[in-house]
């Protein structure tokens, strides 16, 4: 217990106030963490990084012996989620799922964001999903070829969750290299984007490889922008090997807000990173149709500046920026 003295001058109080707040000092990370954390998701329920999220809660709450609270922050394809995240408190109890390529590209198109991709500070990745253009499953069109003639000779209408995503990017690239024009209908999270294509609000749909997965009788695969045959759904072929040269994929991880104490981030990729190599987890990942990811910190922010140079050459090129 820190003692206080009361003395006559002012020196000797500074003296020893001095030696007081050396003798108690301590890690931030001590108590950590201290109380419920927040777990904010910046789409609506039931998407990848809903489902992801659900899946680590009781883990997290058992490796981190606390409670974890998932809420939803949706809006302007995620960027409503981040703009919230930047602006809390940086002592580890608010966390936030991030997506990328959407957390550079925001940044990088638009002059309203409310964050910098640089304020989100990555604590790990642990997903990833290719992106995959299906039409209804009674559709005429069987093959990518079927879909690009059919959308030179009439305007086709596409799904996609979000503005300036992976999805938004994917059919920004399809128009350009296929020199086609189509109109992207942006939903605010996977989930909605996929109900608004079975309704038959679109023609196609982007979709991430677990909605792919999960709804492949409702869906024609035209074609999926892993590099390499994906486990999951060997009968589709990539875009590369129907002729397109698209590649199309979201990772997902988990940040804090910047300037958060390195120690804490530390605790939370331990954890996180736990779960992302635990066998069971991953199995479950790819029955349902994802990728196991397991990138630390800094693994995470590299490829993140790796992925920022990548984007602005790509978006520079379809005239998005100068």
């Amino acid at each position: 217990m820190q003692r206080r003295f009361f003395v006559s001058t002012v020196l000797t109080m500074a003296v020893l106030t001095v030696a007081g707040c050396g003798a108690s000092s301590g890690s931030v990370a001590d108590n950590y963490p201290d109380e419920t954390i927040t777990y904010s998701i910046p789409f609506g329920p039931g998407g990848q990084s809903d489902v992801e999220a659900r899946r680590q809660e009781p883990l997290l709450e058992e490796k981190l012996d606390t409670d974890v609270n998932i809420t939803y922050k949706e809006g302007a394809g995620g960027a409503v989620g981040w703009t919230e995240l930047v602006g809390e408190q940086p002592d580890g109890n608010f966390i936030s799922g991030m997506n990328i390529p959407h957390i550079i590209l925001q940044p990088m198109t638009k002059d309203d964001t409310g964050y910098e991709t640089e304020q989100i500070e990555p604590v790990a990745i642990f997903q990833g999903t290719p992106i995959g253009l299906a039409v209804p499953s009674d559709s005429d069109m069987e093959t990518l070829d079927d879909f690009l003639e059919k959308a030179s000779n009439e305007k086709m209408t596409i799904s996609g969750s979000g503005t300036y995503s992976g999805h938004h990017l994917a059919y920004m690239q399809l128009s350009h290299l296929e020199d086609v024009e189509m109109e992207y209908i942006p939903s605010t999270g996977a989930a909605d984007s996929v109900q608004n294509f079975l309704g038959g609000n679109t023609d196609a749909i982007f979709a991430n490889s677990n909605d792919l997965v999960n709804y492949k009788d409702d869906f024609k695969i035209l074609a999926i922008g892993s590099e390499e045959t994906f486990e999951a759904l060997p009968d589709v072929p990539t875009f590369q090997e129907e002729g397109v040269d698209l590649t199309a994929s979201i990772d997902r991880g988990v940040a804090v807000p910047p300037e958060t104490d390195e120690e804490i981030i530390q605790i939370l990729e331990d954890t996180f990173l736990e779960i992302a190599n635990d066998e069971s987890v991953q199995e479950e990942m790819v029955q349902e149709g994802f990728e196991p990811v397991a990138m630390d910190a800094e693994q995470a922010q590299e490829y993140i500046d790796e992925k920022t140079t990548e984007y602005e050459e790509v978006l520079k090129e379809l005239g998005e920026i100068e």
